[in-house]
């Protein structure tokens, strides 16, 4: 069965989502992440998506102090994104608890560094965040576009030895309208070697066992949890 991963999204350190990357359209959920985390854990979910959108903002960790609570009060396995951009970031994520830490924007600004970062945690350790817009990679909390090719960024970085992928397509997310399918099909059809987890417009159980059928990874779900479409019992039930 396909890895069902909570997300929790942050800004000042409170749970929020966005809608398509947009920090003007900032719903905020609940002010005590901890507590989120914990009701995932309790729903016997064993994963979580933890993206820091002020570091993301800010072009450095700011809420490693909430990794760090999640971290000690939850036996979640944590993939930690957000501002992650210098040695002494990603040092801060896994001190702070992280198991994963995921890098966007640094893979492309900075490849030499997060190729690095690859060598020298492994790749158990190190996600490659391959965020698109009209299959164009994006960067910078998803507020920059590139011309870079997703298909071609992410089959450069297999070659490279990475082995997990979290996409977005920035069109969907926040919509609820459904994943991007398309999306994940070409990309597993580029890069068969990588887990591909698939982040963004999951609406219904409906499209997580779409997704499972595809054969993919992993798939976050976000603001269908936060919004009632999708629930605890549900994920539970999928997840036995």
């Amino acid at each position: 069965m396909i890895q069902i991963i909570p997300a929790i999204d942050l800004i000042d350190g409170k749970c929020v989502r966005l809608t398509q990357g947009d920090y003007a359209q900032k719903k905020e959920y609940n002010t005590n992440p901890l507590a989120v985390a914990q009701s995932f854990e309790e729903a016997g979910l064993t994963r979580l998506h933890l993206v820091d959108l002020d570091g993301a903002r800010q072009k450095r960790i700011v809420n490693h102090r909430v990794l760090e609570r999640i971290a000690t009060h939850t036996r979640l396995h944590i993939d930690f994104g957000g501002g992650v951009q210098s040695d002494e970031d990603i040092a801060l994520a896994f001190s702070a608890g992280a198991h994963q830490v995921t890098g966007g924007s640094v893979a492309v600004r900075n490849r030499s560094l997060f190729e690095r970062w690859l060598e020298r945690y492994g790749s158990e350790k190190i996600i490659l965040g391959a965020d698109a817009r009209a299959e164009k990679i994006a960067v910078g909390g998803w507020q920059e576009a590139t011309e870079t090719s997703v298909f071609d960024f992410v089959a450069d970085y297999a070659q490279k030895g990475i082995r997990y992928v979290i996409s977005t397509d920035v069109a969907k997310d926040g919509l609820l309208q459904g994943p991007s399918f398309e999306l994940y099909r070409q990309l597993q059809n580029c890069s068969p070697s990588v887990h591909l987890i698939a982040s963004g417009g999951v609406s219904s159980v409906a499209d997580i066992l779409g997704l499972n059928e595809m054969g993919i990874f992993g798939v976050i779900v976000g603001k269908a949890i936060y919004e009632g479409r999708i629930s605890l019992a549900e994920l539970e039930k999928l997840n036995r």
